[in-house]
């Protein structure tokens, strides 16, 4: 924190240094490209030195609070963008760290679910605010590029650029179509190596794609001619998005209990499958008739070997003895809870014995559920002999995945009141830095736009997505292990933040269209974002082992991105 500190008091102090003072004039009206400092000259003339024309000129510019500086040429601009933009990216890191902090004190839960992600959208936020909220209508819907080209750059960096990066700094090598935790003994194959995730990361895909939703409403005015209905469509989408906040929040907070339920589903998925696997190797015939129904006879035949004391029915100690001579691939499942959920399924009388009918309907009902899966994951029921197989492997498949999420846990942090202080200074901080320097960074932008005939929508969606994103070497850390456990962290870290800037980022922006009643032309960026999102959306939502071509296609999508704007903007005239 000292280090953080230190860096942001340097970039204060270059800011200063950088302010208007008092000396002698500067000129650049002399004949030759020489510097005199006076001494040699007989009547007493102004310091000057050449300057290479309008490049360096500077006229008046207006002081952010009235004691930033300000410049209106090039590289005063340039210089001013570096330095606000590294404090923004200080902010950000700030806010970062405050975060984990606090959320190691406090776990996930309404803290981690749901204050977080606020949290972590604040430079953002701030930037878009302060790009709409100063000067008057005329200024705001100027410099209102400038929030609309970070929101469109942020998303479109941290899918492409950052996606790509990911792959290519944690791919490792594929067998079975599934990368080895690792094992990158292939320096650059474009099909044999790459980067697996878990089943939470491809659902943290989906929840992105339907992110979108307030950018589709926003834009039906101008999909079907209707200007006029421009404030109703923003009014809603605003309100759609605030409902998609709240949404999501709650899921971030109820997230790991619904981890935990799907994770003990799957595990009661794998006895299942694993019972089934036993039965039909101890059966004195098929499990199975030619038609793939449940064969009554060789069950009926089965339940009576299981039936150790021939009382006629299945007891608990029955059902232990079955499930303890099971071998479960290594996989911590509790006999005692095993024996309860079959006990659940078969035992319909609830008199805790397990009858023979009640044994032949609870078999079969779990051949009926392998066969549905078998369906869903062929299109076609695969033949009686392989259909435990397979369901097998798929529930086997299914509680990895799973458990992988589940096995991140908390840990006691010490001296509890220091680190909360830590963390409510870092939060405070990072937060005053963001409210401070938002402003003068959107001026620093719009003056260089000006400087320089760029629009600031290209400059804000190239430069600012770098300065407020504090995820970017995180992430990288987190892939550069080369493990899918954090590959899968690190790609959902991706697609949370693309989430929160499609929602709460857009309805900070729309709310701030609609009260300062600015006009709505964002059209060609509004597509960009939508078709990127849809895009590596739907790829990461089906498919959860990425080869390393993958990654020059996302990055493709970067520079496509800015030449789709340009040309919709420029050449058909949508702004």
């Amino acid at each position: 924190m000292a280090k953080k500190l230190t860096l942001l008091l340097l970039a204060i102090l270059l800011l200063q240094q950088a302010s208007s003072g008092e000396s002698r004039s500067i000129t650049n009206d002399l004949p030759l490209s020489m510097v005199s400092d006076g001494v040699l000259e007989k009547t007493p003339k102004p310091n000057s030195i050449w300057l290479p024309g309008s490049l360096f000129s500077s006229d008046s510019c207006d002081q952010t609070y009235g004691f930033l500086p300000c410049t209106t040429t090039v590289l005063g601009n340039t210089f001013l963008i570096i330095v606000y933009g590294y404090l923004m990216f200080l902010s950000a890191k700030l806010l970062s760290n405050g975060s984990e902090i606090l959320l190691q004190i406090l776990g996930p839960g309404i803290v981690g679910g749901f204050f977080l992600p606020l949290l972590s959208s604040i430079p953002d936020a701030t930037i878009i605010l302060a790009s709409g909220l100063s000067g008057d209508t005329e200024t705001a819907q100027s410099q209102v590029s400038v929030g609309m080209g970070l929101l469109a750059g942020s998303n479109v960096m941290l899918l492409t650029i950052l996606w790509g990066t990911c792959l290519l700094v944690g791919k490792c090598d594929l067998e079975n179509s599934v990368a080895v935790d690792q094992k990158d003994e292939k320096p650059f194959s474009l099909t044999g190596s790459g980067v697996s995730t878990d089943i939470w990361t491809s659902y943290a895909a989906r929840i992105m794609v339907f992110s979108i939703i307030p950018f589709v409403i926003v834009q039906l005015p101008q999909v079907f001619h209707t200007t006029s209905d421009n404030r109703l469509a923003i009014l809603i989408s605003l309100i759609v998005a605030i409902c998609f906040v709240i949404a999501y929040s709650l899921y971030q907070v109820f997230q790991p209990w619904i981890q935990k339920r799907k994770l003990a589903l799957s595990k009661h998925k794998h006895v299942m499958s694993e019972i089934l696997i036993q039965l039909k190797t101890n059966a004195l015939g098929r499990l199975l008739t030619n038609d793939g129904d449940p064969n009554k006879v060789v069950i009926e035949k089965l339940f009576k070997t299981l039936d150790q004391d021939s009382d006629g029915y299945l007891s608990t100690a029955d059902l232990r003895s079955l499930i303890i001579g099971i071998q479960f691939d290594d996989i911590d499942i509790n006999i005692d809870e095993a024996i309860s959920q079959v006990m659940r399924d078969f035992d319909t009388s609830h008199d805790s014995k397990i009858e023979v009918d009640e044994f032949f309907k609870g078999i079969s009902r779990w051949i009926n559920k392998a066969k549905r899966v078998a369906i869903m994951e062929r299109g076609k029921l695969p033949p009686s002999m392989k259909l435990l197989e397979d369901f097998d492997k798929k529930t086997k498949k299914e509680q990895d995945q799973f458990m992988d999420q589940m096995d991140e846990v908390v840990e006691d942090v010490k001296n509890v009141k220091w680190h909360a202080s830590k963390a409510v200074g870092l939060l405070l901080l990072g937060t005053i830095v963001a409210a401070v320097f938002a402003d003068p960074l959107v001026d620093a932008v719009d003056d260089f736009s000006t400087a320089t005939s760029i629009p600031s929508f290209f400059i804000s969606f190239v430069i600012l997505p770098f300065a407020s994103s504090s995820e970017i070497v995180s992430t990288l850390i987190f892939v550069s292990r080369k493990k899918q456990r954090t590959a899968s962290l690190a790609y959902s870290e991706i697609y949370g933040s693309v989430t929160m800037s499609n929602i709460l980022s857009l309805a900070v922006f729309l709310g701030l269209v609609y009260i300062r009643n600015l006009t709505w032309s964002f059209s060609a960026e509004v597509l960009v974002i939508v078709v990127v999102c849809v895009l590596m959306g739907a790829i990461a939502s089906f498919r959860t082992t990425f080869p390393l071509w993958m990654s020059l296609v996302a990055m493709l999508l970067y520079p496509l991105s800015l030449l789709l704007v340009y040309i919709l903007d420029y050449a058909f005239g949508w702004s």
